[in-house]
This record gives structure tokens, C-alpha cells and sequence, in this order.
């Protein structure tokens, strides 16, 4: 092999190349997935899902297809987690069994994702090595070294990635918090030394790109939700991002103080709660109250932790709101406070479920209406600015973003005096050098949706299928011929999600009659493909006719 791809310009290029390759989360909120290749080795950096919209039905969890790299599998030395956002590394448990290679993370994080592997049929397959804060390791022939920064989870790690090529600097997800409350402040000593040891690129955050000044401190959200809870006299129900362990503490505290319990309601809180517990944080706090027994409790004497922040319609909140949850209920008097923000794409599921409270006569508070119920976990232009005083890189390359955040983050790069910005796309395979960066292939890329156990590919038949009948419904034909191709029995039709059986009786009929000439156009002695061909341009003529409609159509020939 000469290069990292096969074909295009990457097959010429130099073995000793250093290459970057998102596949993932470039371009969009989620779904990270990051290559690193050199001297023909690729090192895998995060693995994440994000959610799906309505545009996908009956489909909740997305992730980027590492099809790429699958085929070279031989080639991939490891992945390295970040942190443990499921935009980082709930992928693992899918994809995996594709890729079976090592994995390297911090203690919180490998805690994480062992409880979510319980889950698989091969934990015990999976190799995952514990990295301590700070720590530097080998895989393959990157030299890597953890470096601590502040997010809105434990343990938050941006990559030293050395290479005889030249270091990457990439960032994961972070901010500068003077005051994390959970977990160390950012390691900016370490950082600034690798800056002066030269950094070739940095790969980075571009959440908050468009947000100017900084995205404020855990210490602003504990005050302003103490304050919050000595106001309300009925049942508090705080919903968060269940990773958000320094949250939890925050919220569990504010509780504390005003005399209230803490109860977590969703699975995700209390595998996050384990988690953070076996490796030394929430520590000190009252006991968590299980979902069964907060119930009971006495409506002033409760704060309740609930899952589904980005309106996820199986998580504890939205079963509250549509008063479907077994054990717990809101009503008027009661607060749903949501120390969140609304996820580019989730907007709305969000309000739905926040009107689905608001007809409960549940008071909302929100960051607009109430600043510092959130703060942001993503560095905004201060923060950025001040990482890129740090670093000092050659090259920047925006990730983790739309468009419109990369590209901002790209700009102000070169206001920080960075040589050199590339924003890239999933699939541009990008050699880094000291003479900038260079697109040197185009790799195919897509997205895999997660449909009970199977990962279905988006864009294909099936959930194309899927899009089509939620549209536009669907005609199901049974069509009965003897041997010669004659029919010998009247059709029979089904049209779910097109026609109403009481009020559409002559839309129906047509249709069968449209079956009837096409069978006859057909002719003697047509084949069963020929047939069911002839029936199905028809019915499609027959509704494009009355109702300019595209539902799909499946014919059952049956031969007699």
C-alpha cells in the first residue's frame, strides 16, 4: 500500500504522510468519528452517535457508517475515547464488532463504557486500557498523551497526537471553567508546553464559534439553582444530559440546602451515577431516591432528576408529560426547570414536550428565561481565542460543528494569526504538513441508523421505504391469475395511510379497474415479473391521476 486510500490522489501519496479523517461529526452536532493515518497505521479518535429527527421514523439513535476503515481493520492500531459523551462514544456498542481493535480512555470514562458494553453479547471481548490523567502511551506509531481540560463531564481530555510528521493538538470537546466544581480546572501549563514544543494542526471544537465572551462557570449554575429551589412550594423536576456528573452534584446540592431529596428518574442517570461513584466522584452526597419511592415523597420535600433534555420521546420526561410514567406525575404548582440547551436539530422535539407541560399548567424555566440554570460545556470565541494563544498551531481545522460554526471557527483561527484553516467535510482525507493542509482524496461516507438490533443504512430501502409510507401511505394489491395470465378472481386492495374505507369506496374501485386493464395489457401468457410490473405502473397511474400522490406499492401475484 502507498498511501491511505486506494485511488485518487491519496494512492500517490507519501508513506511517512501525516492524514486526517472525520468521518463523522464534521458538518453536524454528533456522531463523531476521527482518523488519524501514518506510516500506514490509522488511529481512531471517538466513536459517537447523535439523535435522529423526524425525518428518520421510528429511528432514535444515529452514527457515522466506519465502513472506510472496517475494510482496512488490519490497519487500525486502536480507538481513543475522549471523554464519555454519547456523541463521542455511544457508538461502541454498535460498531465495535467491525472493528475489534484496542481501546484507550481515563478511569470515569472506560467506567462508562464498561456498564454500557453489559448490555453487548462480547464485553468481555473488548480490550479497554485505563489511561490516568495526563497520562502518555504509545498505539501503534503515535506517541499520545492525555491533557485534562473542563467540559460539562468528568474527565474531559484534549490529544497530544506526536508523530515524526508533526503533533496534532486535537481538543475534544471543552471550555475553560475557572470553577468546574466536579473534576480538575484545565491543564493550561501542560498546554501552553506543547504549544512551545510546536504544534502542527489543531483539531477542534466549533460548538460556540458564533457565541462571543465565554460560556461561564458550574460555580454560576449551583448559585442560581439554589436560589430557584427556595421559590417553589410543589414538585421540582430538573432535566439535564445525564452525563453531566458535576450537574448532578449541582443539582443534588442545591436540593440539600433547601431540604429537599434527590430521586434520579431514567436508567442513564443512575448508570452515569455508578459510574462516577466507582471512580471517586459524587461522593458525599445524600443517597439518590429510587424512581419507585419519589413518588411517595411529600411534593415540597422533592427534586427530581429526569432524562430527556432534547425531547426524546422514550425518555422519563416525555413519559411524564403524556402522563404514561408508572411511579411519577406533574401538575399545576409543580416546575420543570431544564439545565440544558436545545441540541441544532432537536428543536422540535423540545417544544413539543415543553408544551405537552405547559398544558399540565407546569411552570417552565429555561436559560432564556432564567440565564445560568445553563451554561454551555463548549468553548465560545474568548475561550478559543485564549486555546489558540496557547497552542499556537500551523494549521487549524475546525470539527465538531455545522457549517456555519466551522467556518467561523476557521475565521477567527486566522484572526488568531494561524497560518493556515481548512474546514473539512466527512469523507475529505487531509494531508498535514508544514505547507499547509491538502484534500487529497474524497472517501465514501454516510450514516447508519441503530432499528432494534440491526444498524440499517440511511438511504436505504428500508427506511426509504419507511419515509414514503409516512408521507404518502402505501396500496397493497392481491392479484389472482390463472396459468395463461387471466384473472381469476377479483382483485383485492389494502391502502393504509391513503384511503379511508368509508369515504374513499370509488377511489378504491378505480384502482381495481386500473389493476384489471393492466393485467390485461400485459397479455396471454405473460410472466410473473412482466405481471406484477403491468399491475403496479397502473395503480401508479390510477393515484397519480386522482391524487398526484407516490405511496408505495407491493403487488401479491398468486397463480392458480
Amino acid at each position: 500500500m502507498n498511501g491511505p486510500a486506494e485511488g485518487g490522489r491519496a494512492g500517490k501519496a507519501a508513506r511517512h504522510d501525516l492524514h486526517f479523517l472525520p468521518l463523522g461529526g464534521s458538518g453536524e452536532i454528533g456522531m463523531n468519528l476521527n482518523l488519524y493515518e501514518y506510516g500506514g497505521k490509522w488511529l481512531m479518535v471517538d466513536l459517537g452517535v447523535t439523535f435522529a429527527d423526524d425525518g428518520v421514523p421510528g429511528v432514535e439513535v444515529l452514527m457515522g457508517d466506519p465502513q472506510f476503515i472496517v475494510e482496512r481493520r488490519d490497519q487500525l492500531v486502536g480507538l481513543v475515547l475522549t471523554h464519555a459523551h454519547e456523541d463521542h462514544l455511544g457508538a461502541v456498542q454498535y460498531l465495535w464488532p467491525e472493528l475489534r481493535c484496542p481501546i484507550w480512555a481515563t478511569p470515569f470514562t472506560a467506567a462508562f463504557l464498561r456498564r454500557k458494553l453489559q448490555e453487548t453479547d462480547f464485553a468481555d471481548q473488548v480490550e479497554i486500557n485505563v489511561v490516568p490523567l495526563g497520562g502518555r502511551f504509545k498505539v501503534g506509531p503515535f506517541d499520545l498523551e492525555m491533557v485534562t481540560l473542563t467540559h460539562s463531564i468528568p474527565e474531559p481530555n484534549a490529544l497530544a497526537i506526536r508523530t515524526p510528521a508533526g503533533t496534532v493538538f486535537h481538543t475534544g470537546d471543552w471550555k475553560i471553567d475557572p470553577d468546574p466544581l466536579v473534576g480538575d480546572v484545565t491543564d493550561d501549563a501542560r498546554i501552553r508546553a506543547i504549544g512551545e514544543g510546536g504544534v502542527l494542526a489543531m483539531v477542534g471544537d466549533s460548538t460556540n464559534a458564533l457565541k462571543p465572551g465565554t460560556s461561564g462557570s458550574e460555580a454560576d449554575v449551583r448559585r442560581t439553582l439554589t436560589e430557584l429551589f427556595a421559590k417553589y412550594d410543589g414538585r421540582i423536576a430538573v432535566t439535564c444530559f445525564a452525563s453531566n456528573v458535576a450537574r448532578l452534584e449541582t443539582i443534588a446540592t442545591a436540593a440539600k440546602a433547601v431540604g429537599r431529596d434527590t430521586a434520579l428518574i431514567g436508567r442513564s442517570l443512575w448508570r452515569i451515577k455508578d459510574a462516577a461513584q466507582e471512580v471517586g466522584y459524587l461522593r458525599g452526597l445524600p443517597d439518590f431516591v429510587d424512581e419507585r419511592d419519589a413518588g411517595f415523597l411529600p411534593r415540597d420535600r422533592t427534586v427530581l432528576i429526569c432524562t430527556g433534555s432534547q425531547g426524546e420521546q422514550r425518555a422519563a420526561l416525555s413519559r411524564i408529560a403524556a402522563d404514561q410514567h408508572p411511579h411519577i406525575g406533574l401538575e399545576k404548582g409543580d416546575v420543570v426547570i431544564f439545565s440544558s440547551r436545545m441540541i441544532p436539530g432537536n428543536e422540535r422535539n423540545v417544544l413539543r414536550l415543553q408544551n405537552a407541560l405547559a398544558h399540565l399548567g407546569v411552570e417552565l424555566v429555561t436559560d432564556e428565561t432564567h440565564p445560568h440554570v445553563h451554561v454551555s460545556g463548549h468553548p465560545c470565541r474568548d475561550e478559543l481565542s485564549q486555546m489558540y494563544q496557547w497552542v499556537r498551531p500551523r494549521i487549524a481545522i475546525p470539527v465538531h460543528g455545522e457549517a456555519l460554526h466551522m467556518q467561523a471557527h476557521a475565521e477567527l483561527a486566522r484572526s488568531c494569526q494561524v497560518p493556515f484553516a481548512l474546514v473539512p467535510e466527512n469523507g475529505t482525507l487531509i494531508r498535514l504538513s508544514e505547507e499547509g493542509p491538502e484534500i487529497v482524496d474524497r472517501v465514501p461516507t454516510g450514516r447508519l441508523a441503530v432499528d432494534g438490533d440491526r444498524l440499517l443504512p440511511i438511504g436505504g430501502s428500508v427506511l426509504r421505504n419507511r419515509v414514503k409510507l409516512m408521507w404518502n401511505g402505501a396500496v397493497i394489491a392481491t392479484v389472482v391469475v390463472d396459468r395463461k395470465g387471466r384473472l381469476a378472481a377479483p382483485p383485492k386492495i389494502s391502502a393504509p395511510g391513503l384511503l379511508d374505507p368509508e369515504t374513499d369506496m370509488d377511489f378504491a374501485a378505480g384502482i381495481v379497474e386500473a389493476i384489471e386493464d393492466g393485467v390485461g395489457r400485459a397479455g396471454r401468457g405473460a410472466d410473473d415479473v412482466k405481471l406484477e410490473e403491468a399491475v403496479r405502473r397502473a395503480i401508479r397511474a390510477c393515484i397519480r391521476e386522482r391524487r398526484d400522490g407516490k405511496p408505495v406499492v407491493d403487488v401479491h401475484l398468486v397463480r392458480v
